[in-house]
């Protein structure tokens, strides 16, 4: 019970631009505690979701609360990563300054960072296996170096909500377990943890929950009720060739989910 009452509701959150519906009636509830993917094809309106749940697009209407309060005016509480074709990877920074950008709410804007906040940062570095990049300028590092760093700047902000646009683009595999491991670690932690995520391969096994997102929410809930042929043809429309195991449908196991996503249509 305590649980559905700190959850996140969206409540027919409506945006359009140029009188053209990026998303229409959207409703949908984010638990904490849970790794929550959000699946859709290019101009479903995924990121625009984001933005629209924190206020950082206008809405023609609907609203998303916590806590009895507007999200947008909970920003506080919110660490939000954004796509990477959305940051400036030319601006002379170094790894150590983006992740010390994560402090500057809890310290207050000019004034000297704590001791504390430093050795949060390089924990939280290490974490993200990028301590060793320290004084790297982070338009020299991978794509998947630079996510690793903003994942970095995202855990020292000690949030309770966790949003990221697309965080597995342009990176490896092992820099993709990384990521997966620390959602994880702040799912169990009760954090609220939302992410887009556009693959529609194994990576969907990582994930508690599911919304099907085109325009509006197609479905949302456990992955073994929402990854359905149906919903998935709802979603993406054209032809998909879904390929549950064998155990998945009779015994309920999301981790058991296979779909050859190279048969997908768009």
């Amino acid at each position: 019970m305590e649980e559905k009452e700190n959850a996140i509701r969206v409540e027919n959150l409506t945006v359009s631009y140029h009188d053209a519906y990026v998303l229409k009636h959207v409703c949908l509830t984010v638990l904490p505690g849970r790794l929550t993917g959000i699946i859709g094809p290019n101009g479903a309106g995924k990121s625009t979701l984001l933005k629209a749940m924190l206020g950082l697009v206008p809405s023609n209407f609907g609203a998303t609360v916590w806590r009895g309060k507007l999200l947008s005016r909970c920003r506080e509480h919110v660490a939000y990563v954004p796509q990477k074709s959305q940051i400036d990877w030319t601006y002379p920074t170094t790894v150590w300054d983006v992740v010390m950008m994560g402090r500057v709410k809890k310290t207050g804007w000019f004034r000297p960072f704590s001791h504390v906040s430093r050795q949060k940062a390089r924990i939280a570095l290490e974490q993200v296996g990028m301590l060793d990049y320290i004084n790297r300028p982070i338009g020299q590092l991978s794509g998947g170096q630079q996510q690793r760093v903003f994942l970095a700047r995202a855990l020292v902000q000690e949030a309770d909500i966790f949003f990221f646009d697309e965080p597995f683009t342009g990176v490896d595999y092992n820099t993709e377990k990384i990521i997966f491991d620390i959602f994880k670690q702040l799912a169990v932690q009760g954090k609220f943890v939302l992410v887009v995520n556009h693959d529609l391969g194994d990576s969907i096994n990582n994930f508690d929950h599911l919304i099907l997102l085109n325009k509006t929410v197609i479905a949302q809930g456990e992955i073994q009720a929402v990854f359905t042929e149906e919903n998935l043809v709802k979603t993406y429309g054209g032809k998909i060739n879904f390929l549950p195991h064998k155990n998945f449908l009779a015994e309920g196991r999301s981790n058991d989910l296979e779909l050859d996503n190279r048969a997908l249509t768009i």
